[in-house]
């Protein structure tokens, strides 16, 4: 991710933390909320500007910028100890996507059948697998990173595999696909890193409209599986027919 994203990123994650929005900055600065909206879209801040939103905030540019080091450090990966121990307490495994996906404290106890006091325990045990920087009042600061990956046939991916790919690839009946396509082809090696780096890319978009889309209430946000694979392989009725 470029400077100016991770910058944009890191301003966007202090807004949520303080919650503030777009409109409460364009009212604060005398300035539309469109004018506003755009500067983040665009990724253009002037000094001047940036200090403005600062201020707001009660911190300073260079508390931004420590920020910014800080989460170029964040958890790419995980060990195999924390993903069994998220894996042992189906509760905890879902406090982690939460938490991963922007979810405040009281949007969780409220959406599922967690209390409160479990959901305390559930941010202590986060803490302390060093998966969330644990605040004052239930707020939190993320340590893993949005593409984050699993380790390669370690405890998370055998479940994905095992549990949460053969149901995501079953639909029932009233649960249409928003996009499936089958492709196959036979590449050359060249073209095959090609293709590699446009998923990679397409992998950090999603990881990055995910974190951009935080900020919004539950209520605005669908719950989405994206499911992106490639692998040499031919269906068994053609291998069959091989010579």
């Amino acid at each position: 991710m470029s400077q100016i994203k991770q910058l944009t990123a890191t301003l966007k994650q202090l807004l949520r933390e303080h919650e503030l929005t777009y409109r409460d900055i364009a009212s604060a600065l005398q300035l539309s909320e469109a004018s506003i909206k755009r500067c983040f879209s665009q990724q253009s801040f002037s000094l001047e500007r940036l200090e403005q939103i600062t201020e707001l905030m009660g911190i300073t540019l260079s508390d931004v910028f420590m920020l910014m080091a800080q989460q170029q450090q964040k958890v790419s990966q995980l060990s195999a100890s924390q993903e069994q121990q998220l894996l042992e307490n189906p509760k905890l495994l879902l406090a982690a996507v939460c938490v991963r996906d922007g979810w405040q404290f009281d949007e969780i106890t409220t959406h599922y059948n967690i209390s409160e006091h479990e959901a305390i325990q559930l941010f202590a045990k986060l803490d302390r697998l060093k998966l969330i920087e644990l605040h004052p009042g239930n707020r939190y600061r993320l340590l893993i990173a949005q593409d984050f990956r699993w380790i390669p046939g370690g405890p998370l991916e055998r479940f994905m595999e095992q549990e949460v790919m053969v149901k995501f690839m079953a639909p029932k009946k009233n649960e249409p696909w928003t996009f499936r396509f089958y492709l196959r082809g036979r590449y050359s090696q060249s073209s095959i890193e090609i293709l590699q780096r446009r998923l990679n890319q397409i992998t950090r978009e999603a990881a990055e409209l995910n974190e951009e889309d935080s900020r919004l209430p539950i209520a605005q946000r669908t719950h989405m599986g994206l499911l992106m694979a490639m692998r040499p392989w031919e269906p068994s009725l053609f291998e069959a027919m091989r010579r």
